[in-house]
């Protein structure tokens, strides 16, 4: 139960959304393809550059929206982003003194990644988002097998024209729709 709940308060119509559709990017995030199959480090690292990847990807899509509804659930969606780093951050048990410098730096690195992805996305071909990639969702690694990051450079690729296809009424609704990530073979996963 958060802050809100305990003294009645009522979500927004644009929190509730981002609610809704923060927790279709989460799931999407943790899938364990990423993880298992795609050598994204299964650690605290790893999940939180594929959340930051999926979070760049709705709010571009969003971004391509010129309307005042698209511009208040990107906000929305970025405070529900810190709420949830806050939480997650009391959770394992960060002393109240840091929390909030640590989220700062967590949503200073959100930030560097949504401007990391979307330049490379802006380039031809794959070599820039395949950097960007490597730097950051593989950025503890040291190098990350070629098949893997063509893979999520094809997925990211994917993944951008399948939202840009989405009504923006969906999305308000929180039913966003996440393309399947191929596996080791280069087939895509099965819903």
């Amino acid at each position: 139960m958060g802050i809100a709940e305990i003294f009645g308060l009522r979500a927004t119509g644009e929190a509730r959304a981002a609610g809704l559709l923060y927790g279709r990017i989460v799931e999407a995030a943790r899938a364990p393809r990423f993880f298992a199959e795609r050598g994204v480090p299964d650690n605290l690292d790893g999940r939180f550059e594929t959340l930051a990847l999926h979070v760049f990807l709705v709010l571009r899509r969003l971004k391509s929206d010129p309307s005042d509804a698209a511009a208040g659930l990107a906000r929305a969606l970025i405070e529900t982003f810190v709420t949830d780093m806050d939480r997650s951050l009391r959770e394992m048990g960060a002393a109240d003194l840091g929390v909030g410098r640590r989220v700062k730096a967590m949503a200073q690195a959100l930030y560097g990644r949504i401007n990391a992805y979307e330049a490379a996305l802006e380039e031809s071909g794959d070599a820039a988002l395949e950097a960007a990639l490597r730097r950051n969702l593989y950025g503890t690694l040291g190098m990350p097998r070629l098949t893997d990051l063509a893979a999520v450079a094809k997925y990211v690729r994917r993944q951008h024209a399948a939202l840009a296809a989405q009504p923006l009424s969906e999305l308000r609704a929180g039913r966003v729709e996440f393309v399947p990530l191929p596996d080791a073979t280069g087939q895509e996963a099965q819903r």
